[in-house]
């Protein structure tokens, strides 16, 4: 029997940043958590115990440090493909890099509505997310967001649905629909600006969210979906993840009282989950 090594890589998570710009009377910060991975010709440390092509892991963290001081701190995206160039550049027993940003957002706190040069707030439980992962032939870059949490408390219905022995859910023409909004799409150049990007792509899924009629969760993803490939020419793929918090209506008979759609009891455990991904032809 011939035993063999097969698919491997290995690298540092959780690289934990905090960059602060110093720009004439304010500073811009940015808060990453990266995660790096290498996949190449590491087969001898396997078998043999030879670190010889072994870049150590320690030595990844201190590169996210040193060009993180070195680089102007922009879009993640961006940084992400600094460190592939880096690695790539010095290691040739390397073959591919994957370097994962998730990005902890903060906005100004602007009291009596003036935004501080100096102080912030982080702005909730939402995180901006981004992927690179390059060979020497080239780099892919993928950006998303994750933990986007939104609701609506109309325009929303799921009826017509397969009934069994099993099935108690009731048809809802008027029901409440959230969701932790997870999207993850792919950028078809490798230049633009990744920041204003984003942003236009963050607005375009809350306001399809929003205006959608929806008569299902997958129904609404779709739209959502279609509006980016729609709108973004620079983005090919998008694949979006939308688990469906749940909110139920409160039966307030035993109390005496009606509810006619007021008083609702959220639940995280168990949710459903829809996902999907679209691209262009």
């Amino acid at each position: 029997m011939t035993i063999r090594l097969g698919q491997n890589d290995y690298g540092k998570s959780r690289v934990r940043l905090l960059r602060v710009t110093h720009r004439e009377g304010k500073h811009e910060i940015k808060e990453l958590t990266l995660a790096i991975r290498l996949e190449g010709d590491f087969e001898t440390a396997h078998t043999l115990g030879d670190n010889a092509k072994i870049l150590p892991t320690d030595t990844m963290k201190n590169t996210v440090y040193a060009l993180a001081k070195k680089h102007p701190m922009g879009a993640a995206e961006a940084f992400c493909a600094v460190l592939i160039e880096h690695f790539l550049g010095r290691n040739p027993q390397v073959e591919r890099v994957h370097v994962q940003s998730v990005e902890h957002l903060w906005a100004r706190i602007a009291p009596r509505g003036k935004p501080d040069p100096y102080s912030f707030v982080r702005t909730g439980e939402e995180k901006r997310t981004a992927l690179a992962s390059g060979t020497r032939a080239g780099t892919t870059l993928r950006a998303g967001v994750k933990n986007l949490i939104a609701m609506k408390t109309s325009k929303s219905a799921f009826e017509g649905f397969i009934r069994d022995s099993y099935t108690t859910l009731r048809e809802d023409r008027n029901r409440i629909l959230a969701t932790a909004i997870r999207a993850d799409w792919i950028y078809a150049q490798p230049k633009l600006d990744f920041d204003a990007t984003w942003t236009e792509v963050r607005r375009v899924l809350l306001e399809t969210f929003a205006a959608h009629d929806s008569l299902s969760l997958q129904h609404t993803l779709y739209d959502m979906g279609k509006a980016v490939l729609d709108q973004f020419h620079a983005i090919r793929e998008i694949r979006l993840s939308l688990p469906n918090k749940h909110y139920s209506l409160v039966d307030l008979s035993p109390l005496g009282l009606t509810n006619p759609g007021e008083v609702f009891l959220p639940t995280d455990e168990p949710h459903g989950l829809i996902e999907a991904t679209l691209r262009r032809d």
